[in-house]
């Protein structure tokens, strides 16, 4: 058997000598023979093709030590394998991605001077749906405080997102000292309590709830579940919240594309929602808004039926948010309104 040596073998394989000794010592790719004076490794031109697989497997970013076991499955089971590590590594990294953004905006609130001369300049609406004939969800707007909810399962949904909302509201009136996303975090336990204290034995509700609280032009921002909020501003709308939804984890986790999710018969199964699951597990964040910011907090019955480039032009072609909510609410039901809507529009406009 013609053998190579670690030099020519590396050169081969697109590896360096020092990643072949690597997986020697790690034992995923130990020489077919060493020189028993010199200790010169020698290598079979057959083990190229698992050289060239080990190191892509390394440069995709894969531990050792799951190399090693991906190495050692027939090539079927070696793809299922790989392509549940990557699933994984996704979910964790958009995991991730939104604990940095919050932390951004931690510390870009740290450094900004907070100004009491704004205020919001607003808009509710909620309407029912054109095939429903009860409406669980709930908008409310106020100058320091916006909240949509969204109530699901069964016949106490309306009660639950009522009281979801009805938890942040001493906020609204609350003092600007303090730590603000700690007094959010505290008042979405309330509305958690609130929503399971809804439960009875034969009903046990939940509700989405978003919401964002002001202080200046310091903002907190609750969300949990598939309500959604947006910013608008110079002319670029920006979603701020992340649905939390099963069909949402498949897109996180490179199962599913965004198109696809859009049409997925369970893209409505909530993964998280206040009343739910074992605590609640709420997404927040603190932001510093600017004049000029507007701001649309909307269930799903909007979201959901209307294009976002639509969303936009509604949004940036209203000259104030009582026609924005009113525009929203019209697109929705050209859409046929299959669901519920309700949307808050908010302007915040220096006083």
């Amino acid at each position: 058997m013609r053998l190579l040596t670690i030099g020519a073998f590396a050169r081969a394989a697109r590896l360096t000598t020092k990643a072949l000794r690597v997986y020697d010592e790690s034992g995923l790719l130990p020489p077919a023979a060493v020189d028993p004076h010199s200790g010169y490794r020698y290598y079979a031109p057959e083990q190229l093709d698992r050289a060239r697989l080990i190191a892509a497997l390394r440069r995709a970013g894969m531990p050792l030590a799951e190399i090693r076991t991906v190495c050692g499955l027939p090539p079927h089971a070696a793809a299922e394998a790989l392509d549940a590590w990557w699933r994984r590594v996704s979910a964790d990294t958009a995991a991730r991605a939104r604990t940095v953004a919050l932390l951004v905006d931690q510390l870009t609130e740290r450094g900004t001077t907070m100004s009491e001369h704004t205020t919001f300049r607003y808009a509710a609406r909620c309407e029912t749906g054109t095939v429903r004939d009860s409406n669980e969800d709930i908008a409310y707007a106020s100058a320091t405080l916006l909240a949509v909810a969204d109530g699901v399962r069964g016949p106490g949904g309306s009660a639950a997102s009522a009281a979801a909302v009805d938890a942040l509201r001493p906020l609204a009136a609350a003092d600007a000292a303090g730590d603000l996303l700690a007094a959010l975090g505290d008042a979405v336990s309330r509305a958690d309590r609130a929503v399971r204290a809804q439960a009875t034995d034969v009903d046990r509700p939940a509700s989405t709830l978003t919401a964002i609280v002001r202080r200046g032009t310091r903002l907190a921002l609750v969300h949990v579940g598939d309500t959604r909020a947006y910013l608008l501003r110079g002319g670029e709308l920006s979603r701020l919240t992340q649905d939390h939804t099963y069909v949402q984890t498949l897109v996180d986790q490179g199962r599913l594309t965004p198109a696809e999710a859009g049409a997925h018969p369970q893209r409505a199964l909530l993964a998280r929602a206040l009343g739910a699951g074992a605590e609640v597990e709420a997404d927040l964040a603190l932001r510093t808004a600017l004049p000029g910011d507007r701001y649309l907090l909307c269930s799903d019955g909007l979201a959901a039926v209307v294009d976002p480039g639509v969303l936009h032009a509604a949004l940036a072609g209203s000259d104030d948010p009582e026609t924005a909510v009113g525009h929203l609410v019209d697109l929705a039901y050209a859409a046929g309104a299959p669901d519920n809507v309700a949307c808050v529009v908010a302007d915040l406009v220096t006083t």
